[in-house]
Order: structure tokens, then sequence, then C-alpha cells
């Protein structure tokens, strides 16, 4: 049985129906993205619990091998974009641990169909790799300032169930530890296969800006709204 990863939870309301599971970034900790929470201006989204998880400690290449929390190891041929043997092992297991996350918020009462799958960098590659091969339909999938990993084998795994499932991705124009043709290339990738992928890019680095979390804010309370639409047109 996967232990679940230690996580911080806010909710937005009492009661949530709906569930946002938003990975860090390398080195980073659930800590990174929980004061995104009240700016983004949710009045008229369901009531949301937001889970922050803590990636495992690893050791990871491209700092010199110093252990620090990551979903998976990074080397710099990774990074170049030519390594032939990025740790398939790592996101595996950390796509393993994802997935338990959004089973404990369907034992807590969230439907899949109002679960998101975030991230950002690292936490962003591992929402896309869970997010399009989970087997039952989710609200979305958000992807910030990263890219599609294991890209080769999505075409063989992707699940039917999300292949209409909306797509967040955002990007910086001057990200010099993941640049912009990263995100590009995995966003035309996924369009190509046939993916709805929303892009947005903006004048900043490896970071998130006001303007991105307005916009992922509107993405949000949509996404949301039309779970519930869905549900009571049925």
């Amino acid at each position: 049985m996967i232990k679940l990863l230690d996580a911080i939870e806010i909710e937005t309301g009492k009661n949530p129906t709906a569930a946002v599971i938003w990975m860090h970034g390398l080195g980073a900790d659930g800590n990174d993205f929980v004061p995104v929470v009240n700016e983004l201006e949710l009045d008229g989204a369901p009531a949301i619990r937001f889970v922050f998880p803590h990636a495992p400690m690893r050791a990871v290449t491209i700092n010199n091998g110093a252990v620090m929390r990551a979903w998976y190891d990074v080397s710099f041929g990774d990074l170049e974009g030519n390594s032939r043997r990025p740790d398939a092992l790592g996101i595996h297991e950390s796509q393993e641990q994802v997935t338990a996350l959004v089973e404990r918020e369907k034992s807590r009462g969230i439907a899949s169909g109002k679960i998101v799958l975030a991230g950002f960098s690292q936490g962003g590659a591992i929402a896309l790799q869970t997010g399009l091969r989970h087997p039952e339909r989710l609200a979305g999938v958000m992807a910030l300032s990263t890219y599609l990993p294991l890209a080769d084998s999505l075409p063989l795994e992707a699940a039917p169930a999300n292949k209409a499932t909306p797509v967040f991705m955002a990007h910086g124009l001057f990200d010099p530890l993941l640049p912009l043709v990263m995100g590009t290339g995995s966003m035309t990738y996924l369009t190509g296969l046939g993916y709805s992928v929303e892009w947005h890019q903006y004048p900043m680095q490896h970071s998130v800006c006001a303007e991105e979390i307005q916009d992922i804010g509107a993405w949000l309370r949509r996404v949301l709204r039309q779970q519930d639409a869905g549900k009571g047109e049925g």
C-alpha cells in the first residue's frame, strides 16, 4: 500500500465539493503556493479543498547530488532536452503517490470530476504525467512553468476519460531554468494529440506573476462550474 504524502490542506468553505492537488517545484515544499489561495478570487466557485503535498526527499543530480524535496531526479541532459534516460522510476513513483491523493479525496466524498491536478515546474510535470493517464475524468490539469515528461509513452498510456479534460499551461518568456521552448514544445505536442490546451505566457522568469494568478483563478472557477453544470444536465 502506498504511504500517503504529508500535505498542507486549506479549505475555502465548509464541506468542500471540489479539490485542487497542487505540487510544488524542485527544492521547495507544500508551503510554496499556500499564499496564492487567497489571491485567486474564487467567489462563485464551489467550496474547494486545496491539498499541497510535500515531495519525498531524494538526491538530485543537477544539484551535485544534494538531498532535497523532489518529485524525481534531474540531470543536465534533461534540461537540455536531449536526455535519453529521464528518471522514469521517480516519475512513476510520484505519479502513484499523487494518484493515492486523488483516491483519498474520493474517499472523502469528492468526485474525481471535481478534482484538479496542478503543479509548478517539476510539480507541473507530475500533474501532466498523472492527470492525462488517470483512468477517471478529472476536472482539469494545470501545469505552470513546466514540460511534459515521458512524452513518448503518452499516446499508449493516455486515458480516454481525460482526452477532453481542460489543460491550463503557462510559462515565463524569460525562464532561464526551463526555457520557453520546453513549454511551447509540450503544448504543441499535446495539441497535436487532440488535447484542449489553454496556453498563457508572461513576461517573467521561472516564477508566477499577478496576471497569471488572475488567469488561474478564472480558469478554476470555469472548469469547476462546468462540472457542476454537467452534473445538473445529467
